[in-house]
């Protein structure tokens, strides 16, 4: 577990914009059980998470498409609900962060940690811009 205050500015990042915290894997179940488009974003005390991940994810909600539910767990902090979300993005193994995108609580696209790494937030966001446009 990381501590509170290194995380908690970095949970707040995506929270003040309107991310739904999952905490427990009761969380992420209700979440994945909602109708339509839900993005989880496995938060990451990394440096990637921190100039790609978080800005480009946040960037991506500005577009006409974006997804119907913005969710996000953070790994090292909410172990239960991370774990949970890892089997709902299987066969992909664990990636902290990654970016995942369900439809009607089936997973529809992942984006793992090796995508995010040596990218933009621009990037990021460009491509995550594409895939709503496709799925939501």
């Amino acid at each position: 577990m990381y501590p509170a205050e290194i995380t908690n500015p970095m949970r707040e990042q995506l929270t003040t914009v309107g991310f739904e915290e999952l905490m427990t894997a009761t969380d992420v179940e209700n979440a994945l059980a909602k109708n339509g488009t839900t993005l989880v974003l496995i938060n990451s005390v990394c440096g990637c998470a921190a100039g790609t991940a978080r800005p480009g994810t946040i960037a991506s909600l500005s577009g006409d498409k974006k997804p119907d539910n913005i969710t996000t767990a953070f790994a090292g902090v909410h172990g239960e609900a991370v774990q949970k979300v890892r089997e709902n993005t299987l066969p992909y193994p664990p990636s902290s962060p990654s970016i995942a995108l369900f439809k009607d609580g089936e997973l529809v696209h992942f984006v793992e940690r090796h995508h995010i790494e040596g990218r933009t937030a621009e990037q990021i966001s460009g491509h995550l811009e594409e895939v709503y446009k496709h799925f939501c």
